[in-house]
């Protein structure tokens, strides 16, 4: 979930690519409801999300499946978002953030 195409399209793109099944959305309703019929494995959500905050779709992700595996990105490295992510159990990224350390932070929680 990001809504700038710039950034999600790229990596929506390479994720795709690298074996996963992606749905991705721009608005956080839609992302939501997603999360709410899918119950998703993975949940990659930007910080940012015009009037909301992609913790609350973290959170929203956390209790529609407990064990689902959430990353946030921000462009600022903010120790207050992200003691929240890691509080929610969420990994914390800055960006920018490449199709491929996405994919290896991806693999490497995946395997803890």
């Amino acid at each position: 979930m990001d809504d700038d195409p710039s950034v999600l399209e790229p990596l929506s793109r390479y994720l795709a690519e690298s074996g996963f099944h992606v749905a991705s959305s721009r608005v956080f309703d839609e992302a939501k409801q997603h999360i709410a019929a899918v119950r998703p494995d993975i949940v990659i959500t930007d910080v940012r999300l015009g009037a909301f905050n992609g913790l609350q779709l973290a959170i929203l992700a956390r209790d529609v499946r407990p064990d689902a595996q959430v990353i946030v990105i921000s462009g600022f490295d903010d120790p207050v978002l992200k003691e929240e992510a890691r509080r929610i159990g969420a990994t914390y990224l800055v960006k920018p953030v490449g199709g491929r350390a996405l994919v290896d932070v991806l693999r490497a929680t995946a395997a803890t």
